[in-house]
């Protein structure tokens, strides 16, 4: 049965007879950029601890440096969860892990390496990491969503084959980023974004409330727990193999991420309850 949005374009960029790049590519490098900046944003206008305590904004030079620390995290982790996921191919093809050409990365052991390794290094040059993980909060789950939207100029992505109204199809040569582009299929990854712009909401709208408004980096272990919640339910239409019962790997990876992130929430409300304030009510100092 022929999907009822078949998709038919050139996935491709030619620059020139020897140059090309994947529009998919260009895509995500600017959701990227575009995250950057909105990080940079909401780290300048995020005061201290406590309502209506003025501090000033963050600075932008250290989200760049934590960032390029994460970078190979990022790669590390993408590459750790491809690599469990294909574990018999890279078992007999052990040469074949570290081969770029070869596989792909995937996202949830990046995310969490990366954010590791970036707020390490943010420590060693003196950054304020609790407010930073309140900023970084909604720019990640940013490029999270729309990183995965972007997914469909390439066929990255698509779910298992549907019979659905909505189900995607890709037509012409490619090179596509799924295999059997042209069948019928689950738009995984549109379910993924618009789960996460959900999630983008609820962040927003929680972050009014304790805990959230202390500005402690509660919001970033709200953000990985939701995000995390969207893995778990997007993935059963995913066309990973399932390795326990239902569930694939990376289904299992995000379901730890989702208990990291409870016990990261739960540890903030309980050093919030710890904190001496002041007797006007803001607090004294900035969680270490």
């Amino acid at each position: 049965m022929p999907a009822v949005i078949n998709l038919a374009f050139d996935p491709v960029l030619r620059l020139s007879e020897a140059l090309s790049v994947r529009v998919e590519t260009v895509a995500l490098a600017i959701v990227l950029f575009g995250g950057l900046l909105l990080a940079m944003r909401i780290g300048w206008v995020t005061p201290s601890l406590g309502p209506g305590s003025p501090s000033p904004g963050l600075s932008p030079g250290e989200l760049v440096l934590m960032c390029v620390a994460a970078i190979p995290a990022v790669v590390v982790g993408g590459r750790l969860g491809y690599v469990l996921g294909h574990l018999d191919f890279y078992q007999a093809n052990p040469d074949a892990i570290l081969d770029p050409a070869q596989g792909s990365l995937t996202l949830t052991l990046a995310v969490p390496l990366g954010l590791l390794s970036g707020g390490l290094i943010g420590r060693l040059i003196g950054a304020p990491i609790p407010r930073w993980m309140h900023a970084l909060a909604l720019p990640l789950l940013f490029v999270l969503g729309a990183g995965k939207l972007v997914g469909v100029l390439g066929a990255t992505g698509q779910g298992l084959p549907s019979e659905l109204p909505w189900a995607t199809a890709y037509e012409g040569p490619g090179p596509w980023g799924s295999l059997a582009p042209g069948l019928p299929s689950h738009p995984a990854q549109v379910y993924e974004a618009l789960a996460v712009g959900l999630a983008m909401i609820l962040v927003v709208v929680a972050s009014r409330f304790e805990p959230l408004a202390r500005r402690d980096g509660a919001a970033l272990f709200l953000a990985l727990g939701l995000w995390a919640v969207v893995r778990i339910a997007i993935g059963f239409v995913w066309r990973e193999p399932a390795v326990l019962g239902p569930l694939r790997l990376e289904q299992l990876l995000a379901a730890a991420l989702l208990v990291g992130a409870v016990i990261g929430f739960v540890e903030r409300s309980r050093a919030a309850r710890r904190r001496p304030v002041k007797q006007q009510g803001s607090f004294d100092a900035e969680p270490v």
